[in-house]
């Protein structure tokens, strides 16, 4: 093996770490990747930790390293084929099962080496190790993915509703694909650009491949099902610290790895906490105190302690999750945590539900009287996105729990409220909006938005989706509607824990968009991608009598 660079002591004697920098790897293709190792003393032998990243390696003894060195494990952080040291080309999610693979192989069989691997980091770096999982390795004894989800589709490029997660996306790409000492294209030139096919160009200067396939996929079809996690997760025998945030985008995708873990059996363990993508309880408006930081690092040590080394009992696998409102965190068997009651509070109006001055309401017993409430969506003039479950840079696209009264205040926005609540109420779960739908376009979006609102009238966000209106009948096929017929549609709203306390209002917000959180539907009916032409849609939502508009919340008893 060829040392790129000599060996370096971090503290100038024997008993201290030891710094490996830039040795190359091989892959099975010949491809080189770029590693740095860490190692807790010069001599003997250590099971080891494994991150591999495309966003740069870490080459200095951070503190977060140094936990890991003090407690027995040697630690790896590696540049992914493609990325900054690492020879190759990037073909982000396609290239990671193969490459960790190697690399868990190559950390196993070192001299300073037991043999037994875990992995650990956030984001991609996550995804990296849910795909490093599914190569079934038998060095590998456990990971800790954070931030990470396990569905491509839904977790990166499109919603559960088929549309298309556009500031997350172009951002991202334009982080990360755009030529070297060049700005990063505007955040708001970059989201309104269209025809979107052209928008890879646009962020980054050249023809993205993966790109144009994306959107040559927008419904999930058998290529997004071969690169889901999720689908494959069957596969998937290694015990499994998960860590997720009720701000962050991969939330319900975390959840459901769990979910799907614990269902076959397989040692699993996830916290949630009041997060955004930075495992960060600091955002805008956020009020959940000290309590709401958890010693994260010292979690997964403990989990590799138990799974890698085999010395500790495990942990509980369990949901630990914070319960906003009531700022407190909790542990659950199941998800949604047990007993819950799925409770329908219903959608009605007198005179209209249009922004705040109207009189929308959430009641709990379906009224007799039908009624429409009607408003006007123009994609030039798009409801704005104001905080909640983002990713990925919180600069210029900010998540958390934003107040909602600025976009409540327009008239293409239907605000519905419930009375004054007479006791506490605990929402844990994924929340459904039902609607009844008509539309004078060939093809429009429907949103929804879960709102808490304090006795002094702050709305605060807690979740909300999209359905994009072909996609009614479920994201495997479009389905084309015809304009003025009445649909009943099934929003996903996302997932939350919230205890709306006593004199707390709950509401749903239904809009037809949430920009550049979503693409705008240009209600052309046409293909999205290629679209440049907008229309301007009249929207009713019908409630009352068999109409049986409602948002459907996971009451905790």
């Amino acid at each position: 093996m060829r040392w790129i660079l000599p060996l370096l002591w971090l503290a100038g004697c024997s008993a201290e770490p030891l710094l490996t920098l830039h040795v190359k790897i091989p892959m099975r293709d010949g491809i080189r990747l770029c590693t740095n190792v860490f190692r807790p003393a010069p001599t003997g032998r250590f099971p080891v930790v494994i991150q591999r990243t495309p966003y740069r390696k870490v080459s200095e003894l951070t503190p977060g390293l140094q936990a890991f060195l003090k407690r027995g494990y040697a630690v790896i952080t590696q540049d992914v084929r493609g990325r900054y040291d690492s020879d190759g080309e990037f073909n982000q999610y396609n290239q990671e099962m193969n490459d960790g693979d190697d690399t868990i192989s190559w950390a196993a069989r070192q001299s300073w080496s037991d043999g037994r691997v875990g992995m650990f980091g956030g984001s991609y770096v996550g995804l990296s190790q849910w795909r490093t999982a599914l190569s079934g390795n038998p060095a590998l004894k456990a990971i800790t993915p954070a931030m990470a989800g396990g569905d491509e589709y839904t977790d990166r490029y499109y919603s559960r509703g088929g549309a298309f997660k556009l500031g997350h996306r172009l951002r991202w790409i334009a982080e990360n694909y755009k030529p070297p000492e060049t700005p990063v294209v505007d955040f708001q030139r970059m989201v309104t650009y269209l025809p979107l096919r052209r928008a890879d160009r646009f962020v980054s200067g050249r023809i993205l491949e993966f790109f144009q396939t994306v959107l040559n996929h927008p419904s999930y079809d058998d290529y997004w099902r071969k690169l889901s996690t999720l689908e494959h997760i069957e596969q998937l025998h290694i015990p499994a610290f998960i860590e997720a945030g009720w701000y962050d985008n991969y939330a319900q995708s975390d959840l459901e790895m769990w979910s799907g873990l614990r269902a076959l059996g397989r040692p699993a363990r996830i916290i949630v906490g009041p997060w955004g993508h930075n495992l960060s309880p600091v955002m805008p408006g956020a009020q959940f105190g000290d309590i709401a930081n958890q010693p994260l690092r010292r979690m997964e040590i403990e989990w590799f302690d138990a799974y890698v080394k085999q010395t500790t009992q495990a942990p509980a696998s369990a949901v630990r999750y914070f319960l906003m409102g009531a700022n407190e965190w909790r542990e659950s068997d199941t998800w949604p945590p047990k007993p819950n009651m799925l409770t329908a509070f219903y959608l009605t109006s007198k005179n209209g539900a249009n922004s705040l001055n109207g009189d929308g309401k959430l009641v709990l017993k379906l009224q007799k009287k039908g009624a429409s409430d009607f408003y006007t969506y123009d994609p030039r003039v798009a409801v704005p996105t104001v905080g909640g479950a983002l990713c990925c840079n919180n600069r210029v696209f900010p998540w958390g729990p934003f107040d909602q009264s600025r976009v409540e205040g327009r008239h293409d926005v239907l605000v519905y409220t419930s009375d004054p609540l007479k006791k506490a109420m605990e929402v844990s779960g994924p929340i459904k909006v039902i609607l009844h739908v008509v539309s004078s376009a060939e093809d429009t979006d429907f949103t929804a938005k879960l709102v808490d609102v304090g006795p002094d009238g702050r709305a605060t966000i807690l979740c909300d989706g999209i359905l994009r209106l072909r996609y009614r009948q479920g994201i495997e096929k479009a389905v084309k509607y015809v304009p003025g017929a009445v649909e009943r549609i099934e929003i996903d709203a996302g997932v939350t824990s919230n205890l709306f306390k006593a004199g707390h209002r709950i509401r749903v917000d239904i809009s037809s968009s949430n920009f550049p959180k979503y693409d705008r539907n240009l209600n052309t009916g046409g293909p999205l991608a290629d679209g440049k032409a907008m229309r301007t849609a009249r929207q009713e939502i019908r409630h009352g009598q068999e109409w049986d508009s409602h948002v459907l919340l996971p009451v905790i008893q």
